[in-house]
């Protein structure tokens, strides 16, 4: 008896040992702020793998342009900027999900020894080990399986849709620092020109020429123009610090470093057309991903609907009981008496309308902004063309006042004066080119072209470089 003991014993021992081949060990991975925040400091636009990323992405003549543009920026952010690295984790975690749904149950063994105080012939020992196996019936694995298929389409489109958005997120703060650095030269020249005005318009006083009234005009015109100026230099830092933050690098990162900003003085004479328009409205990185979320929701109610049938757990087993061998196989299975799961399965019903529902939503608003997008950006291109054509006539204007001048015809002050008109007017067509591009950057956004997003992959690049 002793001997059947040790086996049942060492049954169980191999079982357990079996159970723990291949399992998985903890790694500590401490997180300190320190460190983090000393990395993050640390990174710059000449890093070896942000580099060979570049490479990758770009051709040859681009990767090694001297100045940053617009293209080579967005590639910078998809290296470096944390969403990413938030919206992969994501993704990670649910592409680990769909393991444990594809996961079968595993066996169970047990045994339970018992010892006969009333008789010890042939033997006073009863020894059951018994075994379970599980059986998953109505298709719950496959279903379990989709789910979790169809959410990690849902966090890759994810992962697709914060890459527009990040790389939004660049080209508005570079547009930004675009304006602000066009501005602050243009109202230096503004203040140059008025600052001489003021020195021409104070001797004519002297000379008792003017009244008082009109210098002190001058001067309000003058410190007015020095205030838009301080302005403008306040938005240039601060669009500086916001396109670094843009790009997930340090402010000072971009000391030093010359920018392009040629993509922003080039506009494509139309809008696509409706076609193009409606080819966007369904194959929108966040338009795929709550049609991968309602997928998942029908898999999850085909889920609910399958548990109504129970699963079968097979019981073979042996018991030896006090000298007789015995041997046999059991059956057992949940009855379906008190509930058919009717209370999960109106739950995974209500999830799939409301899944329905934000995306019917989605897709309306989607509509919206494509729609808003292109009257915006028409309106704003009219615009331009209208602060242009402004701008070469009193640009002639002051061609012809110069002659004048010249020839004696008119004053220095009335020259200054068509020079003001000129400054005037072309910070009335860089505010109408701002706004075209912003109406652009809007349009772009709203049809969301796939090919500009061919350098994100799933893996974060900074650790393909590791």
């Amino acid at each position: 008896m002793r001997n059947r003991l040790k086996i049942a014993a060492g049954l169980l021992a191999v079982a357990g040992g079996l159970g723990l081949v291949g399992c998985a060990h903890f790694h500590d991975r401490p997180l300190s702020a320190e460190k983090s925040s000393a990395d993050f400091e640390t990174r710059s636009l000449a890093d070896a793998g942000l580099q060979a990323f570049l490479a990758k992405s770009l051709r040859a003549e681009s990767a090694s342009a001297a100045a940053w543009d617009f293209t080579r920026l967005a590639l910078v952010a998809f290296y470096y900027h944390p969403d990413l690295d938030v919206a992969r984790a994501q993704l990670a975690g649910a592409q680990a999900a769909g393991r444990t749904a594809g996961q079968r149950p595993n066996p169970t063994v047990s045994v339970s020894p018992q010892y006969n105080t009333s008789t010890t012939i042939p033997s006073p020992w009863i020894v059951s080990p018994g075994l379970d196996l599980p059986i998953e019936t109505a298709g719950k694995r496959g279903y379990r399986l989709a789910q979790a298929a169809h959410l990690s389409d849902a966090a890759r489109f994810n992962l697709a849709a914060t890459a527009w958005q990040v790389r939004s997120r660049v080209r508005k703060n570079l547009l930004a620092l675009h304006a602000a650095g066009e501005s602050v030269a243009l109202l230096q020249k503004q203040e140059s020109v008025q600052a001489e005005s003021v020195r021409l318009l104070e001797a004519q006083l002297q000379a008792g020429a003017i009244s008082p009234f009109e210098v002190t005009q001058s001067r309000v015109a003058l410190n007015q123009t020095r205030f838009a100026l301080h302005d403008a230099e306040s938005q240039s830092a601060a669009a500086r610090i916001q396109l670094a933050e843009s790009l997930g690098l340090p402010p000072a990162a971009l000391d030093g470093v010359g920018l392009s900003f040629d993509d922003f003085k080039q506009s494509p004479a139309d809008v696509p057309d409706a076609a193009a328009r409606r080819q966007a409205l369904v194959n929108r990185a966040d338009i795929l991903g709550a049609l991968a979320e309602y997928a998942a929701t029908q898999s999850a109610l085909q889920l609910e609907i399958a548990k109504q049938y129970p699963d079968i757990h097979l019981n073979p087993g042996y018991e030896y009981d006090q000298g007789d061998n015995k041997w046999g196989v059991g059956l057992s299975l949940e009855l379906p008496i008190l509930n058919h799961n009717q209370g999960p399965i109106a739950e995974a019903e209500a999830r799939r309308a409301a899944t329905a529902a934000k995306f019917n939503a989605l897709q309306a608003r989607v509509l919206s902004e494509i729609e808003q997008a292109v009257a915006g950006y028409r309106a704003a291109m009219k615009k331009t063309d209208a602060a242009k054509l402004l701008n070469q006539e009193l640009a002639t204007q002051l061609q012809a006042a110069q002659g004048m001048l010249n020839a004696g015809e008119i004053s220095r002050i009335e020259l200054a004066q068509r020079q003001l008109e000129l400054t005037t007017a072309a910070l009335a067509q860089l505010a109408a080119l701002v706004q075209a591009q912003e109406s652009l950057g809007a349009l772009e956004d709203a049809l969301q072209s796939p090919a500009a997003l061919a350098a994100v992959s799933e893996k974060s690049p900074r650790a393909a470089q590791k």
